[in-house]
């Protein structure tokens, strides 16, 4: 009597993955306030910290036990580019910003570019460059947006992420005038030369919300994809849709005295010297008209064919198969054929240890006149 059999590698274990794709949309109302009051920028889905270091987006208010956290929003900075200075950034930071001298934007900035950059043969960091290669401009204060695992999944998938920022010098009426940005045409080219966190992509400006751009326009940031983390030129989209416009780069307001009591009309750039990460996350908040990407799943599955032969299968072990040594179901016929009912399927190590159990949804007749295949699948 045959209970266990050997699988043969190559003839009945088969190895397959599998990607799955979600569609995840993020409203503008959702990051703006949707659950304050309507005259507040920040609503109560979005949750700050006493140590002011990043803000929090969940879509629903965060104290709720059905909350789910989005994403995380924060600034950073480096001297590098030579458009700050830890002197000049000191002198003009607000009284009450945890951050008066801007290191802890400076250590931020240094930490996401460990991670998402790596470093030189020096020993030294690398900085984030608009172009993702090793000699373009370098973006000097940058805003991050980290996704919560729970929405970008294994990645991010390439060429489908799109964030439509509302643009419009006046900060009272962002929406008026739209930017759009996405990793345009990174479904079939991406740059993943010199990055330890994976493959990413650089986002540019496009011509529509709903444009399949092939190569985009000017280069606003970059998005890594296995990371989840998108890393936003935020000065360079205010200032290019200044251009055009034929506007003052320096009178788009970024932080608002109206939603921030005590705090002046701020361009970006002022912004970042004299307001807080909460202040800055809240400013970028207000001017998201749409955020949406599709995140990926991989289901990496293993797939067994257990097999039983017209001769294999055919005797149960139940001690209940048999009385007075005849087996029941032949009804003392010798010629009626051994009959058994399959209903479980055990695969077992190589010193038959039972590892997994795979149940029928109904017993299977098995005979000496028919043979079986199981498929029998595992996901992981």
């Amino acid at each position: 009597m045959t209970t266990i059999k050997p699988l043969q590698t190559e003839k009945d274990i088969v190895t397959v993955k599998v990607t799955l794709h979600e569609t995840i949309p993020v409203t503008g109302s959702l990051l703006s306030g949707t659950y304050g009051n309507a005259t507040e920028i920040r609503g109560d889905n979005i949750k700050t910290y006493s140590h002011g270091m990043f803000q929090s987006v969940y879509d629903y208010p965060f104290l709720s036990s059905s909350a789910n956290h989005i994403f995380d929003i924060t600034s950073g900075i480096t001297t590098a580019g030579g458009q700050y200075t830890t002197t000049g950034f000191a002198s003009g930071a607000a009284a009450d910003s945890p951050d008066p001298t801007g290191t802890s934007r400076i250590n931020i900035y240094n930490q996401m570019a460990q991670y998402l950059v790596g470093f030189d043969a020096t020993g030294s960091n690398k900085y984030f460059r608009v172009s993702g290669t090793t000699s373009g401009e370098i973006i000097d204060d940058p805003m991050f947006v980290n996704f919560s695992r729970l929405l970008h999944k294994d990645e991010i998938e390439k060429g489908t992420f799109r964030l439509t920022l509302g643009t419009k010098p006046d900060y009272s009426i962002p929406d008026n005038h739209l930017l759009f940005i996405g990793d345009y045409g990174a479904a079939t080219s991406f740059d993943d030369t010199n990055s330890p966190a994976g493959e990413f992509g650089i986002l540019r400006s496009g011509s529509s919300a709903t444009a399949t751009d092939a190569a985009g326009g000017a280069a606003l940031g970059l998005i890594y994809y296995q990371a989840g983390v998108v890393v936003l030129d935020v000065s360079a989209s205010l200032f290019k849709t200044a251009r055009d416009q034929a506007v003052d780069p320096d009178t788009v307001i970024f932080v608002h005295a109206t939603d921030q009591p005590g705090t002046p009309d701020l361009t970006y750039t002022g912004s970042v010297q004299s307001g807080t990460m909460d202040q800055l996350a809240d400013a970028l908040r207000h001017r998201v008209y749409n955020l949406e990407f599709n995140n990926t799943t991989e289901l990496n599955s293993t797939i067994y064919f257990c097999r039983a032969g017209t001769s294999e299968f055919n005797y149960s072990s139940n001690p209940t198969y048999v009385s007075g040594s005849e087996i029941i179901n032949k009804n003392s016929d010798e010629e009626n054929l051994p009959t058994s009912y399959i209903t479980t399927i055990g695969l077992y190590s190589d010193a038959n240890q039972l590892l997994a159990v795979a149940k029928l949804s109904e017993p299977l007749k098995k005979t000496p006149e028919n043979e079986l295949t199981f498929r029998v699948r595992l996901d992981y």
